[in-house]
């Protein structure tokens, strides 16, 4: 009936080419799919830059933790012949029962004094408890004497504070913080000091301090952070230009996030720093504490990433970063929040004391400490969850095992480092406006700026290509597949392959010609 219409139906040409382009179009989707997400547990080959640690053999693995620890011994045993971090400029004793007001004058002052502590110690003989704890009002008013002798009021005309006193028979009356100048603007201060309540306390004499840092290590601590300054740098250019070769997605997680921490180690080793001795403003100070904790912080979503990273390829933002980012940003938020409110508050209030005239500082440690032990909950869970699934893979292996071997030699030292600075009372004391939140010695400020600067260096060293990394950078990183060299067994899969795909090929090709 057709012929008879002059036409006859032919099958499309397109359509008999649809189901094999279709076929193309999916099996080059599951090859994107496995380049960019690839999946370990599987035998697909990957492409990853080769890491030195590699090619480290058992001897110099070991050295390279003699090195560590030699140049941290090294670090710390400067620090011990170092200069003390604080002076005491004078000491008044004072009768408490002829007056309750006291006119005090501190020495002479420099840039690189930077700071400056008013203490009172109540002194008393007689105690009717073991333990007592009163109230005192204190009233202070502060004036400044430039170096021509004249004379400013600092602030307002006075500052009124309520403080605790807390006595006790072993260890007598607690120190009492009456003001902090966080700023010296002037070369010499004048206090007016006015204590309210010492007939209710059996107070034999008031002892006034004033301490302040010492110039001498102002001076060494510019010059080893400069000297850490530098070294980052070196080490940075010198990682950055080792990697130059390679595109970012070869990249291994561990060279990713270097290249993010060695920038912010030098924010940490504060270019700017020597500014807080050339000008008169709170910023320096501000934007130190803010790259401190930057730094700090963006460490502890690095050990997060690494340990959840390594055994996930799959590392999509909401699932994989979003989590991390809450938990280590809380705690990033409060800290800045902290230290950056009170160096502000202290520019207008030199007696203001955060966790005593602040109603919010109670919740801020709260929370502080609840996401700070959801961090080591949810690390923990990481590294076991990592060395269950990945312990029989000989070279993940090695990876956890370096990572984890210097990560707690970093904490264990922290923490040391801490304990022997604030002892058991460090929640209690570990604020900012207190002179006991800064270092105690030179010792304890090389030993944790070292620390944390070897450290990186360190993971810099291992973490970079190695010589051949270059020619062997396509290699699998399936740790059931040789690194270095190719195996027969590869070679034989990889022939499958190619026989494989020059079959389906010619499939294509033949349906093609059909």
């Amino acid at each position: 009936m057709m012929d008879s219409f002059g036409f006859a139906y032919q099958y499309p040409e397109w359509k008999l080419k649809l189901k094999p382009a279709t076929q193309r179009c999916n099996d080059l989707c599951n090859a994107i799919q496995d380049f960019i997400a690839p999946k370990y547990y599987y035998d697909r080959s990957t492409r990853s830059v080769q890491m030195r640690l590699y090619t480290l053999t058992k001897r110099q693995f070991v050295l390279v933790f003699i090195c560590f620890f030699a140049a941290f011994g090294v670090s710390v045993l400067i620090g011990i012949t170092g200069p003390s971090i604080d002076v005491s400029f004078s000491t008044v004793r004072s009768n408490a029962n002829t007056n309750d007001s006291f006119s005090l004058e501190s020495p002479t002052l420099n840039k690189f004094n930077r700071s400056l502590w008013l203490t009172a110690v109540i002194n008393s003989t007689d105690y009717k408890k073991d333990k007592f704890q009163s109230d005192l009002a204190v009233t202070v008013s502060i004036r400044g004497a430039k170096d021509d002798a004249s004379v400013e009021k600092v602030g307002q005309q006075e500052y009124n504070h309520d403080r605790s006193l807390i006595c006790s028979k072993k260890s007598g009356c607690q120190p009492i913080l009456l003001a902090h100048v966080g700023v010296l603007e002037y070369a010499k201060y004048h206090f007016v000091i006015t204590l309210a309540g010492l007939e209710n306390n059996p107070a034999d004499s008031i002892s006034f301090c004033f301490r302040s840092y010492n110039p001498i290590f102002s001076n060494m601590e510019i010059w080893f952070r400069f000297i850490f300054l530098v070294l980052t740098f070196i080490v940075t250019c010198m990682f950055a230009h080792a990697l130059r070769k390679f595109s970012i997605r070869d990249w291994s997680i561990e060279q990713k996030w270097l290249s993010v921490l060695l920038p912010l180690l030098l924010l940490y080793n504060n270019p700017i720093f020597p500014l807080i001795f050339l000008v008169n403003s709170w910023v320096p100070l501000i934007v130190d504490n803010i790259f401190q904790t930057t730094f700090l912080s963006a460490l502890l979503l690095f050990w997060l990433c690494t340990y959840h990273g390594i055994r996930q390829s799959d590392r999509k933002w909401m699932k994989f970063y979003l989590p991390k980012a809450i938990i280590v940003g809380a705690m990033w938020i409060i800290g800045i929040t902290m230290t950056c409110w009170q160096q502000y508050r202290g520019l207008y209030d030199p007696t203001f004391n955060y966790k005593v005239d602040s109603g919010n500082f109670v919740a801020l440690i709260t929370i502080f400490f609840i996401f700070g032990g959801l961090y080591l909950l949810y690390l923990l869970f990481l590294v076991i969850r990592a060395f269950t699934e990945l312990r029989s893979l000989p070279y993940m292996n090695l990876r956890l095992q370096f990572m984890t071997i210097l990560m707690l030699c970093v904490v264990i030292a922290s923490t040391i480092i801490t304990i022997l600075r604030f002892g058991v009372s460090i929640i209690k004391e570990n604020f900012v406006s207190e002179l006991s939140t800064y270092y105690k010695n030179s010792a304890e400020f090389l030993a944790f700026y070292s620390l944390l600067n070897l450290y990186l260096y360190t993971m810099a060293f291992v973490y970079s290509p190695s010589k051949n990394a270059y020619k062997d950078s396509y290699f699998k990183d399936n740790p059931t597949f040789a690194m270095l060299n190719e195996s027969e067994d590869d070679m034989g899969s990889e022939d499958e392959e190619d026989q494989r795909t020059s079959l389906t090929s010619t499939r294509y090709q033949d349906s093609d010609n059909e």
